[in-house]
């Protein structure tokens, strides 16, 4: 069996963004265009990729397994790409990043002890604050750059004069009450009987919640509101409700009486680095510090985190 590398983020797009559509947006070409590619990644794999259903295209488990084969390509061409882009010159100077919890807790946090093996001249500092105290902070110049989650679904512009680099994208998974829905075929959020957890409107995951209501179905109202994510896992152990959650947040957080499922459709967190557009190509210490990001983000892996 010989494959064409180049087709994998066809089918990559249509597995994050649960449709032909939807990954013809994401990649900007043409509905026709990404069906053309995916056919003939079937024909070279002599295996259906997709089953097309009233709400999206789903996977089939040989699509999936593909699927995952193109997040570890893409994973390795980020990091080579990364490292290819390093000046391997002294860099000195201090850059203060900002972002959430749970990216600078599981990604940029453990790689800071080699990154000042690497540029003993250079001192990266993070500071963990809410998005909008950020861009002000920013805008005032007192951090250098700060971590931002998207629903990879949703179409934005980054806000004036600013730029983002991309990090990773990373599935939302469905967390319920442990037991609360069967492995089965087709999901029924309907016949639980539970309400989604309010959240920030302006939080990504409030937006994707929206996305996937409308996917789902379910119970249409809400209840408390959470802004930590340890908080909603608390409330969805004591069956209060259902929400979407990312991987990442996940990470090194106690999962008793949870369930949190991957499911076709859910889409992807998105996780970007923002910068003022000037600064970078003004700042050789701040390009060193995004590239050292960007590798660490690259090689970041979940199975890791939890050995």
């Amino acid at each position: 069996m010989i494959l064409d590398p180049r087709r994998l983020r066809f089918l990559l797009a249509v597995a994050r963004y649960g449709g032909v559509l939807a990954a013809a947006d994401e990649l900007q070409v043409t509905a026709s265009a990404v069906s053309q590619q995916l056919a003939k990644l079937e024909r070279e794999t002599g295996h259906a990729l997709l089953r097309r259903t009233p709400t999206g295209s789903l996977l089939t488990p040989a699509g999936q397994a593909l699927a995952e084969a193109a997040e570890d390509v893409e994973r390795a061409l980020a990091l080579a790409r990364s490292r290819l882009e390093q000046d391997d010159a002294t860099v000195s100077g201090t850059v203060r990043i900002g972002g959430f919890q749970s990216f600078l807790a599981n990604v940029l946090s453990p790689s800071l002890t080699e990154w000042r093996s690497r540029y003993p001249a250079l001192v990266i500092e993070t500071v963990e604050a809410e998005e909008a105290e950020l861009l002000r902070a920013l805008r005032a110049g007192t951090v250098d750059g700060f971590v931002v989650e998207l629903d990879a679904g949703e179409r934005y512009t980054p806000p004036r004069g600013t730029a983002d680099v991309p990090l990773l994208d990373e599935p939302w998974k469905l967390v319920v009450p442990s037991g609360a829905l069967l492995a089965t075929d087709v999901i029924d959020i309907g016949r639980l009987g539970l309400p989604w957890l309010g959240v920030d409107p302006s939080a990504a995951s409030a937006k994707a919640i929206q996305r996937v209501r409308r996917l789902l179905g379910g119970d249409s109202s809400s209840v408390h509101t959470f802004y930590s994510f340890q908080n909603a896992l608390a409330l969805v152990a004591a069956g209060e409700g259902v929400t979407l959650i990312p991987s990442l947040a996940i990470e090194g957080l106690g999962t008793d009486g949870v369930d949190a499922l991957d499911i076709p459709g859910l889409g992807m967190r998105r996780v970007a680095l923002r910068h003022l557009t000037r600064s970078r190509s003004a700042s050789p210490s701040l390009d060193t510090a995004i590239g050292l990001i960007r590798e660490a983000a690259a090689s970041f892996s979940y199975e890791a985190s939890d050995t």
